[in-house]
Formats: C-alpha cells, structure tokens, sequence
C-alpha cells in the first residue's frame, strides 16, 4: 500500500514482523519473502529439527540472526544501540534506517496471553521527515524531525526490552549516498 508520499508500507499478517519490517525498510513489496527468512533460518542452524531462528509452528516470529542476515543481503549492516549512551543526531543521519525490537502483548485473535513477545518495527525518513512504519499500524506514522525522533527513541529505550539498531550501508561512502537520491 503506498501513502501520498509513496511510502511503502506492509501491514501485519501472522507473527511475520520482521518480514514487513525489512519491506517497509527496504521500501519495495517482495524484497524478502517468508520463503527466504525460513532459509537464512536453515542456513544459520543447518541440521537441527527445530530451528531457534524462528516460531515451532512455521508462522514467523524471527529473531535478530534472521533480521541481521537480512539486512547483510542488502550490502547493509545492523548496529545495536548501547542503550546507556544518548542519541545525537550525528548518531542517525548517516543511517538507512532504524530497527526497533520491542515488547508487544501476544494475543492469537482475541485471545490475550499473560506473557508479551517481541515485535519489529522499521522507522525511516522521507523529505526530511521520520515516519514509523510499524506493520500493525493502518499507514505509516509521522514521527517528525530528527530531535522529535530522538525523544521518541528515547521513550522506547526507557522501556523495559527495547532494543535499537541503524541500518547503516556498508557500500562506499560515495555510492551509497548516490543511491538514497
């Protein structure tokens, strides 16, 4: 679905979060596939019945080896954010984009379970403005400039398990620069 900003943006579908996080990332519909997070999943632990990369049932919910081995496919990088440090806004220009991994309530339809799991979501910037691109929300969200999204990084890192990466390009400074025009 595109906004009037032909921001791509993919909505929640199963526990397929991190998929839609590297689409909305990556802005482009079938830049990764379920079939491809299954197989970095196979590729980082060959030979074992039940992969710890991802759901025992088949439905998504990968973990951060899958995501990172994602976004390595794209000639980028995840860092982590060491949460103690505050974020400048050095820290984020030179970014792709932001990943965030937070706690989110599990519920499988209207059920609601007692225990929470983890959810991915990308943030990206267009025209100088940072949007939220979170798959369960109806369209992307607009976060504002860098200092608004530094203050809203800030709220999510005080929270209990959040955790941040930057997507960085790991082309050559002036080719990658070339490409985001």
């Amino acid at each position: 679905m595109k906004t009037k900003l032909n921001i791509y943006h993919e909505k929640q579908s199963r526990q397929l979060c991190a998929l839609h996080t590297l689409n909305n990332l990556f802005q482009k519909s079938d830049t990764f596939t379920k079939a491809l997070l299954d197989d970095l999943c196979l590729q980082l632990t060959p030979n074992s019945w039940i992969n710890p990369h991802r759901s025992i049932f088949g439905l998504g919910n990968y973990d951060v080896n899958v995501v990172m081995a994602a976004v390595q496919l794209m000639d980028c990088e995840m860092v982590w954010w060491d949460k103690r440090r505050k974020i400048t806004p050095h820290d984020i220009n030179s970014a792709v984009g932001l990943i965030l991994n937070l706690p989110s309530p599990s519920k499988v339809g209207g059920l609601l379970f007692p225990f929470k799991t983890k959810h991915w979501l990308a943030i990206r910037q267009f025209d100088s403005v940072y949007y939220n691109l979170d798959s369960k929300l109806q369209s992307p969200e607009t976060i504002g400039d860098v200092q608004q999204l530094i203050e809203h990084l800030t709220r999510h890192l005080n929270e209990d398990d959040c955790e941040l990466f930057l997507v960085n390009s790991t082309k050559p400074c002036t080719l990658a620069v070339a490409e985001q025009m």
